[in-house]
């Protein structure tokens, strides 16, 4: 699907960047301070993805994964994701399923199924979203863009700590391996690859705080 031109929206803030580099955490603080409405646009892939392994669609089968991601029976609720009336909001963030959607995403014809759901989140007062494609595809009107990065080892190492307060016995190298895949893939699909949208900022969270991230982004908005 081609980038939509349209005129500058002031209340559009995207939030934009791989995985592990805190993007989902700023925006949903940013949300909070602002009183805007929040989009994990992430979250909307792994649903399709676990979805589709649930009704054991193969991930390299597009138009059937279109067709499953248009026709979602999702529900968002407080801290709960409802898929068909279950509640998967913690399944959804297994490394299986994060694998998965990166899979998905890389079908144009599925990011085109989801564009519209994506759309209708931006409602008054305001919306941030965070994701890979908000500034370039989702939200190209987005008066604020940001692109958050970070090396991948540190990235894996934020992973790590993560698993293993959840009590998950991992492997680090797995993990860094892991990364390193989907950022290729993220980077090199023809469907929306991952990249800086030409007007935003970007910050490299490597050695950062998540209060100095935010501190960031709040004074490029003032």
């Amino acid at each position: 699907m081609p980038v939509r031109r349209m005129r500058k929206n002031p209340h559009v803030i995207t939030i934009d960047g791989p995985s592990g580099v805190g993007k989902g955490t700023i925006a949903n603080m940013l949300a909070q301070k602002l009183g805007w409405h929040f989009l994990d646009s992430g979250a909307l892939y792994r649903i399709a993805a676990y979805a589709a392994l649930k009704k054991n669609i193969p991930l390299t089968d597009a138009k059937a994964l279109a067709h499953l991601a248009q026709n979602l029976q999702i529900h968002f609720t407080d801290q709960r994701i409802l898929f068909e009336g279950e509640a998967i909001q913690d399944k959804i963030r297994q490394e299986q399923i994060s694998a998965a959607a990166s899979q998905i995403g890389a079908h144009q014809i599925v990011r085109d199924a989801l564009y519209d759901l994506q759309r209708s989140f931006l409602k008054a007062p305001g919306l941030v979203a965070d994701g890979r494609d908000m500034g370039t595809a989702i939200f190209p009107e987005a008066a604020f863009k940001f692109f958050l990065t970070a090396t991948a080892e540190e990235r894996a190492r934020r992973r790590l700590l993560q698993l293993q307060q959840a009590g998950t016995t991992v492997d680090a190298q797995e993990i860094l391996t892991e990364i390193q895949a989907r950022d290729e893939r993220d980077r090199t699909r023809t469907a929306s690859p991952l990249k800086p949208a030409e007007d935003a900022l970007i910050i490299d969270t490597s050695t950062l705080s998540i209060p100095q991230v935010f501190s960031q982004i709040e004074q490029a908005l003032v």
